[in-house]
């Protein structure tokens, strides 16, 4: 079990940022990243004007929680997180993968903590920050590490 890709859509539908985070992640051309990424922004927004019932943000979320936020399939576990400022950050991961939701709250901590801060990364551009890519390949070592404590480092019990 683990996660998949990352990718960062901002308020426009723009893909501003993906990856793969792990080696059992499929392999994605760049035109496919951009059709996943404006087609998840549609979907979000139509599920957001769909939805008969509005949440209205707590001062404990990010806001927007009237989208998708999470899809569970029999194959992958997709996982949204929209700021307040619109940016979705939208993980995919095995089935059975440990807190997604708190994967993208680290992730967006990241994203304001590395991009956001870099005096040359405008907004809603393409997010080609070093500090930012070193520190969520630090995160997802982190996570592989816990799940394998967690599932006991895979030795036989």
């Amino acid at each position: 079990m683990g996660f998949l890709h990352l990718f960062i859509v901002n308020k426009s539908g723009g893909l501003i940022h993906h990856r793969a985070l792990g080696p059992r992640a499929p392999t994605i051309g760049t035109n496919d990243w951009l059709r996943i990424g404006s087609t998840f922004h549609s979907l979000h927004a139509i599920a957001t004007e769909a939805n008969p019932v509005r949440t209205p943000p707590s001062s404990t979320s990010s806001g927007a929680d009237d989208g998708i936020n999470m899809i569970e399939a029999s194959g992958l576990l997709l996982c949204c997180l929209q700021t307040r400022t619109g940016v979705k950050f939208v993980i995919t991961a095995e089935p059975g993968t440990r807190n997604p939701k708190q994967v993208l709250r680290e992730l967006y901590v990241l994203y304001s903590e590395c991009a956001l801060k870099d005096p040359f990364y405008e907004l809603d551009m393409p997010i080609r920050c070093e500090l930012f890519t070193d520190a969520v390949d630090a995160l997802m070592a982190r996570m592989q590490t816990s799940s394998s404590k967690s599932t006991g480092g895979g030795r036989n019990r």
